[in-house]
C-alpha cells in the first residue's frame, strides 16, 4: 500500500520515499507470514486435513488399516447377481476383499502455542521498529488525510470531490505542462491569455492547470499544490465550492445569457449595496477592468473635470489611461507604460505617492482634478497596506478640493471584510469598483457609488456605457451564493486566523534562514518582499530580491505550494483553507529558505 502512488493518493496519505517505503513493505509482509502461520495452526487445531488441505509438518500422519463392511448391493447389483452362474458368483466373492486406507489424524506439537504466542509480538516490534524509522527521516511534514468539507461545516457530498481533496502531491514532473505551452506559444501571444500567468518573472516554463477544488489545484501531469492564488481573489469559499456549483447547474438549465433583464440582477445588486458603505446603486459589468473604464468615464461626465489621480504601482486594469506607472503585469515585466496608448490617453492621468498625503495635496490644488482613485490596499505591486491616517486624509483633501475619491476594491472587496477596505478602515469614498468576489469564480465586475452620481449613466443619463453580457444569469448565481456563504458566522475570523498564521511562519521561516524579508496580511489576503523593509509604497517595494524569489517561487512550487508568479502580487487565502495547509506549507518554506 505505501509503496503505491496511486493509492496513496486514493487514501489521502502523502507518498513517501523509495528507501521507507521498501521499509514499510517489508514490515508488511513480515506482519502478512506471522499471521500466515497462526492461521494455520488455528486450523490444525480446528479440523482434520482434507484433501483440499496441506498438512504443516506439526501435523503427523498414522497408517490405519480400517475394515469396510459392505453394504447390501443395490437393487440392480442384486438382480444382476441373480443371474451370474454359482462359478462366476464365487470369483466374485473372492474379489471382495478388505482394503486399507490411510487418514490423517492430528497431532499438534507440544511447543506450537508458545511459538505463536512468542513470534507474533516479536515480530509486530520489529515491523514497528522499520515503521517509525521511515517516519522520522521525513523531512517535510507528511499531510495528514483531509476531508472535503470547509471550516464553516459545508460538507461535500460529491464522492469524487471527496476523492480528488484527498490526493496528495508524488514526485514532481512537468513534462506535460510543458508540451501544451510550447505549444501555445505558437498559437497565443506568449502562450497565455494574461501575461503574469507567463512566469516570466520567476523564470521557467508555467505549469497548465487540470482542476481545482477546494484549497487545491491539480496540474495537467498530476501534481498536487495548495494553491494561495485563488484565481487571483474569486476563490474566496475555496475553489469549485458544491453549494456555488449547484447554484450555477441550477440556473444554467435556464440558460446561459439572456441579454435582457434578469430578477438574479435585482438580488445580487441589493446584497451589494447593502454591504458596501458607499454604495447605494451599481452597474454590472464582465470584469475589474471593464468597471474601472465605466467609472473612470462616469466621474468625468459627472465633475465636467477630466485629470484624475492614481498612484505609482496601483494597477485599475489595462484601459489607455490608466496604464501609467502601473503595477500588476506592467511591473512585472518592467513596463513603464504600454507602446500604443496614445499620449492623449493618459495626458489626464496624474500620478502621486502611495500613503503619502503631501504629493496628493500638491496635485489637488488647481481644483481641476475629477477623481482620486487608489487600491485601499494595494495588491498589484506586492501587498503594501495603507496607514489609516492617509486614508482618512485623502478623504479630507478630496473633500476639501472638489473631487471624488473612487475605491478601487475589485480586489479587496468582500476579501478584507464583507463591507470591503471601506468597512475594515471606516472610510466611505464617493465611489467603488468591484470584481473578482462578486462573481463567485465567474467573470464580473460593477461599479456603484451615490445615487446621484450613478445616474449619470445610461439610460438615467448622458454617459454610456453597455455590454452584451453584463448581468448575465451565470455570475449572478455564483456571486450570490458566494455571498451568502461570507455571511456565515466565523467565516471572516477564520481567514484572519490562518492568514496571519501563515504569513507569521514564512516570516519567521526566513528570518531563521538568515534572510530579510518583510510583509504582513489582512483578513484572506497577504504578501511580503524579499527586504529589511518597511514597504510602503511602489518605491520601496522595488528594493526586494526579485531574483531570490523567483528561487524560492520555484523550489516551493516543486515541493506543492502554488504561489503569484511574481514579487508584484499579493497571495490569497479561502475559507477551505485548513490549519494543516497552513503547517504543511510553513513546512516547506522553512526547507526552501534554509536552501535558498
Amino acid at each position: 500500500f505505501f509503496s503505491c502512488p496511486s493509492l496513496c493518493t486514493m487514501s489521502g496519505y502523502t507518498p513517501i520515499d523509495a528507501e521507507t517505503s521498501n521499509r514499510r513493505l517489508a514490515a508488511a509482509a513480515l506482519l502478512a507470514v506471522s499471521a500466515g502461520a497462526c492461521l494455520g495452526v488455528a486450523l490444525s487445531h480446528s479440523t482434520m486435513t482434507s484433501t483440499l488441505y496441506a498438512a504443516p509438518t506439526a501435523v503427523r500422519t498414522q497408517p490405519t488399516t480400517a475394515q469396510i463392511r459392505m453394504q447390501p448391493a443395490p437393487v440392480h447389483a442384486r438382480h444382476f447377481a441373480a443371474d451370474m452362474t454359482p462359478e462366476q458368483q464365487t470369483v466374485a466373492a473372492a474379489q471382495a476383499v478388505p482394503f486399507t486406507m490411510e487418514t490423517a489424524v492430528a497431532q499438534p506439537s507440544s511447543g506450537s502455542k508458545l511459538w505463536t504466542l512468542l513470534a507474533l509480538p516479536l515480530i509486530g516490534a520489529v515491523a514497528g521498529f522499520f515503521y517509525n524509522m521511515g517516519r522520522s527521516e521525513k523531512k517535510v511534514a507528511e499531510a495528514v488525510p483531509l476531508q472535503a468539507m470547509d471550516p464553516l461545516g459545508v460538507s461535500s457530498s460529491d464522492y469524487y470531490t471527496r476523492l480528488t481533496m484527498a490526493a496528495a502531491t508524488a514526485e514532481y514532473t512537468n513534462v506535460k505542462s510543458n508540451e501544451i505551452f510550447e505549444e501555445a506559444k505558437t498559437i497565443m501571444p506568449g502562450g497565455v491569455s494574461s501575461p503574469v500567468r507567463a512566469f516570466k518573472s520567476v523564470g521557467g516554463n508555467p505549469v497548465v492547470f487540470d482542476r481545482v477544488k477546494g484549497a487545491y489545484a491539480w496540474d495537467v501531469d498530476g501534481n498536487q499544490y495548495i494553491d494561495y492564488v485563488g484565481t487571483w481573489g474569486p476563490a474566496i469559499c475555496g475553489h469549485a465550492h458544491d453549494e456555488v456549483l449547484d447554484s450555477v447547474r441550477e440556473t444554467m438549465v435556464k440558460g446561459t445569457s439572456f441579454g435582457a433583464p434578469c430578477e438574479l440582477e435585482n438580488v445580487l445588486a441589493k446584497k451589494v449595496i447593502e454591504a458596501v458603505p458607499s454604495v447605494e446603486m451599481v452597474r454590472f459589468t464582465n470584469s475589474g477592468t471593464e468597471a474601472c473604464m465605466g467609472m473612470l468615464r462616469m466621474v468625468r461626465a459627472y465633475t465636467k473635470k477630466e485629470k484624475v489621480i492614481k498612484f505609482e504601482g496601483c494597477y485599475h486594469g489595462h484601459a489607455d489611461g490608466f496604464l501609467v506607472q502601473a503595477g500588476s503585469g506592467v511591473a512585472t515585466l518592467g513596463l513603464p507604460d504600454s507602446p500604443g496608448v496614445p499620449a492623449g490617453s493618459t495626458a489626464g492621468t496624474l500620478v502621486a505617492q502611495y500613503n503619502d498625503l503631501d504629493s496628493v495635496e500638491q496635485l489637488l490644488k488647481n481644483k481641476d482634478v475629477a477623481a482620486v482613485i487608489l487600491e485601499p490596499v494595494v495588491g498589484n505591486s506586492g501587498f503594501i497596506p495603507p496607514t489609516k491616517e492617509f486614508l482618512e486624509g485623502l478623504r479630507e483633501l478630496t473633500t476639501k478640493y472638489e473631487a471624488l475619491l473612487v475605491f478601487d476594491e475589485v480586489m479587496t472587496g468582500f476579501r478584507i471584510a464583507y463591507g470591503g477596505a471601506q468597512e475594515y478602515f471606516g472610510v466611505t469614498p464617493d465611489v467603488t469598483t468591484m470584481g473578482k468576489v462578486i462573481g463567485g469564480g465567474l467573470p464580473v465586475g460593477a461599479y456603484g457609488g451615490r445615487k446621484d452620481i450613478m445616474e449619470v449613466v445610461a439610460p438615467a443619463g448622458p454617459m454610456y456605457q453597455a455590454g452584451t453580457l453584463s448581468g448575465n444569469p451565470l455570475a449572478m448565481a455564483a456571486g450570490i451564493k458566494t455571498m451568502e456563504i461570507l455571511q456565515r458566522e466565523g467565516s471572516y475570523e477564520h481567514l484572519d486566523k490562518i492568514t496571519k498564521k501563515l504569513i507569521n511562519g514564512i516570516l519567521e521561516a526566513g528570518r531563521d534562514a538568515g534572510h530579510e524579508v518583510c510583509g504582513g496580511s489582512i483578513s484572506g489576503m497577504f504578501g511580503f518582499f524579499f527586504c529589511k523593509g518597511p514597504v510602503n509604497r511602489y518605491a520601496d517595494a522595488t528594493a526586494s530580491d526579485t531574483e531570490k524569489f523567483a528561487k524560492w517561487h520555484r523550489m516551493m512550487l516543486e515541493r506543492g505550494v502554488y504561489l503569484a508568479p511574481s514579487q508584484y502580487e499579493a497571495g490569497f487565502t479561502s475559507l477551505a483553507h485548513t490549519d494543516a495547509d497552513i503547517d504543511r506549507t510553513i513546512a516547506i518554506a522553512r526547507e526552501v529558505m534554509k536552501e535558498l
